[in-house]
């Protein structure tokens, strides 16, 4: 597993306090997306407090995880793309999560994303949960660049 000061989140953003992916906030997920090739990868612990019922992963928690490592996936590409030495601002647009299997909540879980499609300023990502070597969760998303006067812009 990769280190946090090798993450995205951590190099581009160590001021961000959103909920699943700032390493600002003490109380978040703080997941950390590490490039690998042509997918952004992630290891994650649970904790009981994320939990549904005992052993078994909060939806929305899996939410959270494939929605913030699946946006950074999109700003990074949208990075390498263009060239740029910083991180674009960007926002969910709109995203769908298939549960396909209890996730435990028991062990660590890693997550893949890669890019689907470019247009422009609108990039989709889709994005895999697994627990082992099973797939719990799919992930479908498009994340937007954001502009000056958007809440989210240059929030870190």
């Amino acid at each position: 597993m990769a280190s946090e000061s090798q993450s995205l989140q951590a190099r581009y953003a160590p001021n961000n306090a959103c909920f699943g992916c700032g390493p600002a906030n003490p109380q978040g997920l703080r997941i950390r997306s590490i490039p690998e090739g042509d997918r952004v990868v992630c290891d994650w612990t649970p904790e009981s407090h994320h939990e549904a019922f005992p052993g078994v992963l909060n939806g929305g928690i899996i939410g959270s995880l494939l929605d913030c490592h699946s946006n950074w996936t999109a700003i990074w590409h949208l990075m390498q793309q263009r060239g740029l030495d910083e991180a674009i601002p960007m926002v969910t647009m709109e995203y769908s999560v298939k549960l396909r299997r209890p996730t435990p909540s028991t062990q660590p879980l890693h997550l893949e994303a890669w890019v689907h499609h470019v247009d422009g300023d609108i990039v989709t990502v889709e994005s895999e949960l697994y627990s082992g070597d099973k797939l719990c969760d799919h992930g479908v998303g498009k994340f937007v660049v954001v502009r000056p006067g958007h809440p989210a812009y240059y929030r870190w």
